[in-house]
């Protein structure tokens, strides 16, 4: 009899609970995790900084090519003039045009317009990592914000699990009082008050589980739906990998990490920038030319005749040689080299706050692990323990107290050994994330 109402108010709470769920809107990991990365700001901004060192890398390469211009003017003078056409002074009021097309061309610099090139090259790649390591960051964000919410959403279920057997076990203590059955005076307050705590529990899962969820959806900045509902996540989405160690994931994550790479690109980068610095100090040659034809209505030939008759063309061929510079370009090789020497400690640092996150989210997987070992054989034991005084309690062998003892040992062993699953699966995701298996 009691077994069938213990089974009778789970069945009742499932089928509430799924017909609710026919109503909820439910999303998928991957659908979070592409909302989140559509909308992130970070992944924007991150997206716009690699497309501007890609503008960059245009312009480094249009660099070496001819720089050309054209321009035509029409001028109306009137008074004392020169006269275009007889180069006399004259008084009258004169009417010319002129055109030109000119260019130029550097054809030697030190190769500073190599280095820029290969500068603008290097910091472009460090954008896309950077972009990548933005991605990455949210997708670890989102996953272990997901697990949080099923393991929220599982702590909820246990403890509702928890206040159906309280709620028997009060229903139990409530027939005996009214006939006068009960061990102890003490034994229908005693269950009434653990029912009520149970009760509390259901409520504290919710909060947690809400709470859980808006983390989610903060991730996600979207407005937070709170009948939106998780799809569970499948068996092999829920192994852990406590097979990797700390020095093996942090030479996969200076190897594929796109945080490092983009680290690693910005000091190549800087390193190009000091070879384009250099470069500015030796002499530059460069060569340049024109055509050029005007008109002038002092002229008696027609515009068109004008126009082909007296063109004209220069080229020249110039080199520039930097001998006194107010130290502009000597400063420039010196904050070029500080430039590269900050990017070096950005790596460094980089690569160091890595291996310490790493070895902390390893030592808290393993530990992780290990919890959930000795808390399943606590578990096992517990319910056991738990059994066993029910039978007596009920035969009216021990008073409540101890009956609440067991009960609350085993309650809270299972709740703290679904808490250390998951926080095993959330530290093994963030190792996932080191060694950049979660590249979306």
């Amino acid at each position: 009899m009691r077994f069938s109402k213990y089974f009778l108010t789970l069945v009742l709470f499932a089928c509430g609970y799924l017909a609710h769920a026919q109503q909820d809107t439910v999303i998928t990991l991957q659908q979070c995790l592409d909302i989140a990365i559509k909308n992130n700001l970070s992944v924007k901004q991150a997206s716009v900084t690699a497309e501007q060192a890609h503008v960059g890398l245009d312009q480094a390469k249009d660099n070496l090519i001819p720089y050309i211009t054209g321009g035509a003017n029409r001028n109306l003078t009137s008074g004392r003039a020169l006269n275009p056409v007889t180069n006399a002074y004259i008084t009258q009021s004169v009417t010319s045009d002129n055109y030109n097309l000119s260019g130029n061309v550097t054809v030697f610099n030190g190769l500073s317009l190599q280095s820029a090139i290969k500068q603008a090259s290097l910091a472009y790649q460090s954008g896309k990592m950077a972009y990548q390591a933005a991605k990455d960051l949210v997708v670890v964000n989102v996953i272990t914000s997901y697990l949080m919410v099923l393991d929220a959403k599982e702590l909820l279920g246990q403890s509702v699990s928890q206040l159906a057997v309280a709620k028997e076990n009060l229903d139990i203590a409530s027939t005996k009082e009214n006939y006068g059955a009960n061990t102890t005076a003490s034994t229908f307050s005693d269950l009434k008050g653990a029912y009520a705590s149970s009760k509390v529990n259901v409520v504290q899962g919710q909060n947690s589980l809400d709470a859980a969820k808006i983390s989610l959806f903060q991730i996600m900045n979207i407005p937070y739906t709170k009948n939106t509902q998780l799809q569970p996540l499948t068996g092999q989405d829920l192994i852990g990998d406590k097979d990797v160690n700390a020095e093996q994931v942090y030479e996969t994550a200076l190897a594929q990490l796109a945080e490092v790479k983009a680290a690693t690109l910005m000091r190549q980068s800087a390193e190009k920038g000091v070879q384009y610095a250099k470069g500015q100090l030796y002499p530059s040659l460069f060569l340049a030319g024109g055509i050029g034809t005007n008109y002038s209505n002092l002229n008696t030939q027609s515009y068109y005749s004008q126009f082909r008759n007296n063109y004209g063309t220069d080229v020249e061929i110039g080199l520039n040689i930097p001998i006194f510079t107010n130290h502009i370009k000597k400063n420039a090789v010196a904050l070029a080299k500080l430039n590269l020497l900050n990017y070096e400690y950005i790596e460094e640092g980089t690569k160091v706050q890595v291996k310490q996150s790493v070895e902390t989210a390893w030592a808290n997987m393993m530990g992780a692990y290990n919890r959930y070992n000795a808390l399943q054989d606590e578990a096992t034991a517990y319910t056991e323990s738990y059994r066993v005084q029910k039978i007596r309690f009920d035969a009216g062998v021990i008073t409540s107290d101890l009956f609440l003892l067991a009960k609350n040992n085993m309650d809270a062993a299972e709740l703290n050994l679904i808490a250390a699953r998951y926080d095993y699966l959330i530290y093994s995701k963030i190792l996932d994330y080191y060694q950049g298996k979660l590249t979306q």
